[in-house]
């Protein structure tokens, strides 16, 4: 039988749960490190990051408004 999907693959497996307990688990701790790497950078940063697309390029060797 040739499996449809990845469900059918993971699932016909011994260590099912295991499987999904672990990625569950990386996911989390993807996500909660994401987080705190988010929230640990200064206010400063995310305002001259949200900024950056109003200023004007004068500097810019390849300016077209020349």
């Amino acid at each position: 039988m040739i499996p449809q999907n990845f469900k059918d693959i993971l699932s016909n497996t011994d260590n099912a749960g295991f499987y999904q307990t672990l990625a569950l688990i990386f996911f989390l701790l993807f996500f909660i490190s994401l987080v705190i790497y988010v929230f640990s950078k200064p206010k400063k940063y995310y305002k001259e990051e949200e900024e950056a697309p109003l200023q004007d390029d004068q500097d810019d060797e390849f300016n077209l408004k020349n």
